[in-house]
């Protein structure tokens, strides 16, 4: 059972304390799923009520680990210059914490994509994997995680979550959020719905919103318009650009769905040059739910993912894979949050 705890804490002083071995101890601070989840709750209250920190040193002389997790960001085009999208923002902070209960440490970076990530990261030995967020033109990006599996790289990758996903993936139940805004736009006497967002194999996410979208609309014996459908990437620029070619086609339409709140964001801009108004003329609906979706005029009605859950199933998976356990790829929920932009 170990000994009393005395002077610096150890895990041995963990071990005593919760009544069971050290490596028990070891394997629940690194959330080893070996461990029932009360004896690992128990531990981890121990460990925190003895400010008991991993010392990583000597961890990782034993195990030939560095405990350190990369993640990788996609640059995306944003109006400042931090390249970031705001929603992963909101999923860092999730990552971060899940990182630190797990006792490790995480290396944060841009995806250069003319470099091999594995050399700079794992080969290298300067993390036990990594977390890759954001993707691009997907069909140019299979051919990076077709490498990463060839070279049996650990990684693991929030996107679509699909049968023939490459790698590990976590990712939101797309469709059936799709459905939800659908639903409500449907609910609140919309007809014509517009989507905005690359509606394609290029953005497989946005696809599956697209296509949730269409599933409700004939579920409600409405039949999708091709012609409603614009591209766009997840920017405000792309947004109001995509909208402005819609209204300049002279399409008639009473409500959009677009793929991202920045993509709503620039298209309420573009509404609102038009004299339109919204809800009134034209309702909206984002996805993301990110902070500066509560702080438009309207408010914007959006889709809200689980960041908590999103950073804690990805490091999990990860964990996993790095330890050789079986990682099943998950899909979380999300909900759908009313606000102005569909309030009538």
């Amino acid at each position: 059972m170990g000994r009393p705890p005395s002077g610096k804490p150890t895990s041995f002083d963990i071990a005593y304390l919760a009544g069971v071995s050290q490596p028990t101890v070891s394997r629940a601070l690194r959330g080893s799923k070996s461990v029932s989840a009360a004896t690992r709750a128990n531990i981890e209250r121990i460990a925190r009520e003895l400010n008991y920190t991993v010392d990583k040193n000597a961890s990782s002389l034993r195990s030939q680990r560095t405990h350190t997790l990369a993640l990788l960001f996609f640059e995306d085009p944003t109006p400042d210059d931090s390249m970031i999208n705001p929603f992963f923002l909101s999923m860092l902070g999730s990552i971060t914490r899940q990182c630190a209960l797990r006792g490790y440490d995480l290396l944060i970076s841009f995806q250069q994509m003319h470099n091999d990530w594995h050399v700079d990261y794992q080969d290298s030995h300067r993390s036990d994997g990594i977390i890759l967020l954001g993707y691009g033109d997907y069909q140019l990006y299979r051919e990076k995680l077709e490498h990463l599996v060839a070279m049996d790289t650990k990684f693991v990758r929030w996107g679509s979550v699909s049968e023939d996903d490459i790698g590990l993936t976590v990712g939101s139940d797309n469709i059936g959020a799709g459905e939800q805004a659908g639903a409500h736009l449907i609910e609140i006497g919309r007809r014509r719905i517009a989507f905005l967002g690359d509606a394609s194999d290029h953005a497989p996410e946005f696809h599956d919103r697209y296509r949730g979208l269409c599933r409700a609309m004939r579920a409600a014996g409405i039949e999708p318009d091709p012609a409603l459908q614009r591209n766009a990437v997840s920017s405000e620029a792309s947004g109001h650009a995509a909208a402005k070619t819609l209204l300049d086609s002279g399409a008639c339409f009473d409500a959009i769905f677009a793929a991202s709140d920045l993509i709503a964001i620039g298209a309420m801009r573009a509404l609102t040059e038009a004299g339109l108004t919204m809800p009134q003329d034209v309702a909206i609906i984002g996805f993301d739910d990110i902070p500066a979706a509560n702080l438009t005029s309207p408010t914007l009605t959006t889709v809200m993912q689980d960041m908590k859950g999103a950073g804690e199933l990805l490091v999990d998976a990860l964990l996993r894979r790095i330890d050789g356990a079986e990682a099943e790829r998950r899909v979380l929920p999300t909900r759908l949050v009313k606000r102005q932009s569909t309030a009538v």
